[in-house]
């Protein structure tokens, strides 16, 4: 069964609200146990944590900018 509009806008709104800080605050909190690395190989983890995390949860996100299709017009 899929989510309605209604539930994907809140998990949205949680994920943007409260998920995606607490992944920050976890990302970042893991590499500075990792250590030092060359600054381009860390450039580019920071870029895939930041790229990364979204793709899991685009089914969320895909539509949600939208109008809500079951609403009566």
């Amino acid at each position: 069964m899929a989510m309605g509009y209604k539930a994907r806008k809140r998990l949205a709104l949680f994920v943007l609200a409260v998920g995606l800080p607490a992944y920050i605050v976890l990302a970042a909190t893991v590499m500075s146990e990792a250590g030092r690395f060359p600054k381009a190989i860390e450039f580019f983890i920071y870029v895939a944590l930041g790229i990364g995390w979204i793709f899991p949860l685009k089914w969320v996100f895909t539509g949600i900018g939208q109008p809500d299709p079951d609403e009566d017009a």
